[in-house]
């Protein structure tokens, strides 16, 4: 089936502006909150929210097969189970209803008075109930560096990585939309020198530059997912801030890995953009030939994403400063890899199921995507724009994280996912 939403010779006939991450060929899906306080699935072109439940009961989506009330929900989740022809059959008819030379719904006053509405006018919400999270540990950079950081810096990698997507799973019950607040968390840590640790508010509070992808329906349990076919099963993407409390995992994570340091908060960004939306940006990825894959894990083609990614800290009344510019494109396993080794074994995989990543390190010092790394634990602050010191994350401070993917023709973006850290809750 073709994908004419990404034709990018489009124009809306609402306004777009220069360099928005949300042109006519964007078309990504979330759940937003109008100001009537109606919830709805929706889109967004430019700076406009769209109401996909309205166009629904306006019955512009006539001839999809779709249930009577598919976009009059308060998730994702049924819409992306209807799989990649039901999504590309809706992108492509939002596409045309926008495009310049339509003019059904632009000359229909009444109709665009219940559809559009401004960005700032709706409140955006978790896009999907998210069953399952998984958290992958896919950068090489990434890896290299902690491995360094942590152990003998000749024998950085573990014997594993190279030969697997390594994984953990994650806490779904903790991820919340950006805008929402995250609290310090507490936990035992052990101070350098003890013999014994205390509890108390972690002291070293990161962020991780992830993305995530969102799955529909793929296998039964006991069914293998081949790599040539993952990526039919990849809905779309969204930006992702795993944050990390760094003490706490230092002291917890043997044997079994990481457990409260990691599962207090995660961060995401509230559009997801479709796999189709980027397909005009696959690259290769890094070379895999020493060693390379069982066979199950071999790729042909390209199947990484050329996404640039931007980490700024914005202090409490204060002005942001960028700390980190990196690429998605550096990671090592693929999303296609990773979601074939996750069912391997016959794990089953739902829809809204979401994947991490795992922290994005580019190969020079300013593309690294955790605090651990860019202070290299502590020991170079990094001076932000106020003259102020960052280790780590201070209570007060704003995480902003900023992905997009541009060529001559288009710029494809997420928009971003912004979290303040709040001092530990207190009742």
């Amino acid at each position: 089936m073709p994908l004419t939403a990404n034709d990018p010779s489009r124009k809306s006939w609402l306004n777009v502006p220069k360099d928005s991450d949300f042109p006519i060929q964007n078309i990504p899906f979330g759940v937003f909150i109008t100001k009537d306080d109606v919830v709805t699935i929706g889109t967004r072109i430019g700076d406009y929210a769209i109401d996909l439940g309205a166009l629904q009961q306006l019955n512009y989506f006539e001839g999809i097969e779709l249930t009577d009330d598919m976009f009059m929900q308060d998730t994702l989740n049924d819409f992306i189970s209807d799989g990649k022809k039901t999504w590309r059959l809706v992108r492509n008819r939002i596409a045309d209803l926008f495009d310049a030379t339509n003019n059904e719904l632009k000359d229909n006053e009444d109709h665009k008075a219940v559809v559009i509405f401004n960005i700032e006018d709706v409140e955006m919400q978790l896009p999907v109930l998210i069953g399952d999270y998984t958290d992958f540990y896919s950068s090489r950079e990434h890896a290299t560096n902690v491995g360094i950081m942590f152990r003998d810096p000749e024998n950085a990698l573990l014997p594993n990585w190279l030969h697997l997507p390594v994984g953990y799973h994650g806490r779904s019950s903790t991820i919340v939309p950006s805008g929402i607040p995250v609290h310090r968390p507490y936990g035992q840590t052990l101070p350098p020198g003890a013999e014994k640790p205390v509890y108390g508010p972690s002291k070293l509070v990161d962020f991780e530059l992830e993305m995530a992808f969102i799955t529909t329906d793929a296998n039964v349990m006991g069914e293998q997912i081949p790599v040539e076919e993952a990526e039919e099963h990849i809905f779309g993407m969204v930006l992702f801030n795993d944050w990390s409390a760094r003490d706490i995992q230092k002291w917890e994570y043997v044997p079994l890995g990481p457990f409260l340091a990691k599962n207090f908060a995660s961060s995401m960004s509230p559009w997801i953009v479709t796999l189709d939306a980027l397909e005009p940006f696959r690259t290769k990825g890094p070379s895999q030939n020493d060693p390379q894959p069982l066979e199950y894990l071999q790729q042909q083609g390209a199947h990484a994403f050329d996404i640039k990614l931007q980490v700024a800290i914005e202090p409490e009344g204060g002005e942001e400063t960028v700390i980190s510019n990196s690429n998605f494109k550096y990671m090592y396993w693929s999303m296609a890899q990773q979601l074939a080794h996750h069912t391997v074994n016959g794990c089953r995989i739902n829809s809204g199921d979401l994947m991490g990543s795992g922290t994005i390190s580019g190969p020079t010092p300013d593309s690294f995507g955790s605090m651990l790394e860019l202070t290299w634990g502590g020991k170079n602050p990094i001076t932000l724009k106020d003259g102020t010191e960052r280790k780590f994350i201070n209570d007060g401070d704003s995480v902003i994280m900023r992905g997009y993917c541009e060529n001559d023709e288009v710029r494809i973006g997420f928009g971003e996912v912004c979290s303040k850290l709040l001092p530990p809750y207190k009742k």
